[in-house]
């Protein structure tokens, strides 16, 4: 009896931390397949650019930032002689945007 409520507290424990880190992420996760450069960036970069990207209340500011930062990979690209893939639409600001998370 005593290891069942054990496992049951320690299955609740651990559903209850990881629920917490999934919403203290926030609506937007940067990664490979929807940030612009992710191969020629730092993981402190990467870090960054997605709290930048979360930190935006509007569209507009949203999509000035997002315009400089893939001119910015696409130098770095160049540069290190590295071929980026092609970004569909309704990632970054669109889909924030769609979503609600920005005016």
């Amino acid at each position: 009896m005593k290891l069942k409520f054990v496992l049951v507290t320690a299955l609740t424990g651990v559903t209850l931390s990881t629920s917490g880190l999934a919403l203290a992420r926030g609506p937007w996760g940067a990664n490979l397949g929807n940030t612009m450069g992710w191969q020629v960036m730092t993981p402190a970069e990467r870090t960054e650019h997605q709290a930048k990207m979360r930190s935006f209340k509007t569209y507009d500011e949203c999509k000035a930032y997002q315009h400089e930062h893939h001119t910015q990979m696409e130098t770095r690209a160049k540069e290190k002689g590295v071929t980026l893939p092609a970004m569909g639409s309704g990632y970054g600001c669109d889909n924030m945007k769609a979503r609600g998370f920005l005016k």
